[in-house]
């Protein structure tokens, strides 16, 4: 028996350990398509409420580059039809005075003025 046992196991108990993780193999394995087969639960995640759609997010209107004077008043000086053109317009812009904005249609050019006391942008 010395020869068959010199590591305290015999090759009978190697063979039921290795039947035994076959079986729990096959039982995983059977619990792994049992599970995959489920369907699938959306997650109960809150919404969030969808705002409503603005003249400014729909795109009617024009971006303008205008200048207010020391009164605060707002003179548009280019209209475009996009940001990045109303940008690139103001690249090298050093007055502080003159900027651009989104101006939906029917809007009056009055809404840029700035008040006297109000810091320039």
């Amino acid at each position: 028996m010395a020869e068959n046992n010199p590591f305290g196991f015999d090759p009978e108990d190697i063979d039921r350990v290795v039947r035994e993780a076959g079986e729990e193999l096959r039982e995983l394995k059977g619990r792994i398509f049992a599970f995959l087969d489920q369907p699938v639960a959306a997650p109960q995640q809150s919404q969030p409420k969808p705002r409503p759609e603005t003249t400014g997010d729909a795109g009617d209107g024009v971006w303008v580059v205008y200048t207010a004077d020391a009164g605060g008043v707002a003179r548009v000086d280019q209209v475009y039809p996009s940001e990045l053109e109303a940008l690139r317009s103001l690249k090298g812009n050093t007055d502080p005075a003159r900027s651009a904005r989104f101006l939906p249609f029917g809007m009056s050019v009055s809404v840029l003025d700035r008040q006297a006391d109000s810091p320039t942008e």
